[in-house]
């Protein structure tokens, strides 16, 4: 079942402007309902990432699996393991900071991309969380960056 859900997600994030729409109507819910409705995908919770275009230099907001480890939060830049990068992680390096949504409530974060040890066991800790991540890996040769969140203060 997992690897169904895992193909799914991979299949539909190719599908250019259809799939970037959904992802603005998922945020635009979000955002909406504070939360409240589209917080879980497949079990798994959901924030809204907002990063300014690093070419347009519009606000973007993405709604995008999450962990929380030790007051941070971790996300996998895995575009449902599909050989193109997201967007928001090339809009996210151009940046030092940014800001996320979660339940209604508004966060600046710094951010950094993890390695090593700590990468291994976000990772591992992603695919508990979200079991159809595993999957990924195989759909793909490029490595699936981990991104650490830390408040900006």
């Amino acid at each position: 079942m997992q690897r169904w859900i895992a193909l799914i997600s991979h299949y539909a994030a190719r599908t250019g402007p259809i799939g970037r729409l959904w992802g603005r109507f998922h945020a635009l819910v979000l955002r909406r309902t504070r939360g409240l409705v589209g917080a879980k995908w497949f079990g798994a919770p959901v924030l809204v990432l907002v990063t300014v275009g690093r070419k347009s230099g519009k606000a973007r907001h993405t709604p995008v699996l999450y962990l929380t480890d030790h007051g941070r939060i971790a996300l996998l830049a895995a575009n449902a393991g599909n050989d193109r990068i997201p967007a928001w992680w090339l809009n996210l390096r151009a940046a030092q900071t940014v800001e996320i949504l979660i339940r209604g409530r508004r966060r600046q974060m710094r951010w950094r991309e993890a390695g090593g040890e700590e990468y291994d066991r976000l990772f591992a800790a992603m695919v508990d969380m979200y079991p159809p991540a595993e999957h990924y890996r195989g759909f793909t040769a490029r490595r699936l960056p981990v991104v650490v969140l830390e408040d900006d203060s």
